[in-house]
């Protein structure tokens, strides 16, 4: 299944065509709602979106990571990724 990559730019051009606001206040939401979701995992909440899931900061570990081609080992910092986790309505949606 090939992979769909969206921009801001067609969430904007969504927002407009299907609610019909200005493109300006559509790029406001747009931006509003990425800067939302920011701030709240970089102050280290977790975000719930209703009926969509949440998004959420986990800490990871340092560990030794091995290179599959060349077998070379490497140390891997320890860092925070971003885990999404879907609803379950989210899931029931997609399982249809």
């Amino acid at each position: 299944m090939p992979t769909i990559n969206i921009k801001k730019k067609d969430l904007i051009n969504s927002l407009f065509k299907n609610i019909g606001f200005p493109k300006i206040v559509c790029e406001n939401i747009v931006v509003e709602i990425f800067t939302l979701i920011k701030k709240n995992l970089m102050n280290n909440d977790s975000i719930k979106i209703s009926k969509f899931g949440t998004f959420s900061k986990k800490f990871k570990k340092e560990r030794i990571g091995r290179n599959p081609k060349t077998k070379e080992e490497k140390k891997i910092s320890s860092r925070y990724v971003i885990v999404f986790k879907p609803s379950k309505e989210f899931i029931k949606r997609i399982n249809k």
